[in-house]
């Protein structure tokens, strides 16, 4: 049995360029090259039939060492709370006062990018303060 190398995650979205930008944001993550033969993605969804233009966009870690970020259109908006969300680590090794401080100032620029504050949660005897968000389309994350 082989170990999986590589895995990306997948947003369902209504916009999925400006989700993945949003997330180019929030991670440093790039907006890979255009397919081979095309001088940009603009040109690459041109070329597309018209019911599949729009219809996905993605984004990488420019180190190689994130997984890829996949964000497809559907038809249907967000109507739960998702199964599976994504932790933003910008936080890790921080306690108290300094912790609480990063995540809000971290918490202050996504906002400003869109991104909602839904809820700080501080530090109790098992866990660290960490603040719930949502992206630009409502799916929900947290800085951890």
């Amino acid at each position: 049995m082989s170990s999986i190398k590589q895995f990306q995650v997948t947003f369902d979205c209504a916009e999925p360029e400006r989700v993945a930008r949003f997330w180019c944001e929030v991670l440093g993550y790039v907006v890979p090259p255009p397919p081979e033969g095309f001088a940009t993605w603009d040109a690459f969804d041109r070329s597309l039939p018209p019911e599949d233009q729009g219809a996905w966009f993605a984004c990488v870690d420019p180190s190689g060492v994130g997984p890829r970020l996949y964000f497809q259109r559907v038809p249907e908006g967000k109507v739960a709370k998702n199964r599976v969300h994504l932790d933003v680590r910008v936080g890790t090794g921080l306690v108290g006062e300094e912790r609480l401080a990063t995540l809000e100032a971290e918490c202050a620029r996504l906002v400003a990018l869109g991104a909602v504050q839904v809820r700080v949660l501080l530090a109790d005897e098992d866990n660290e303060s960490c603040i719930t968000m949502q992206d630009i389309e409502g799916n929900e994350f947290c800085l951890d």
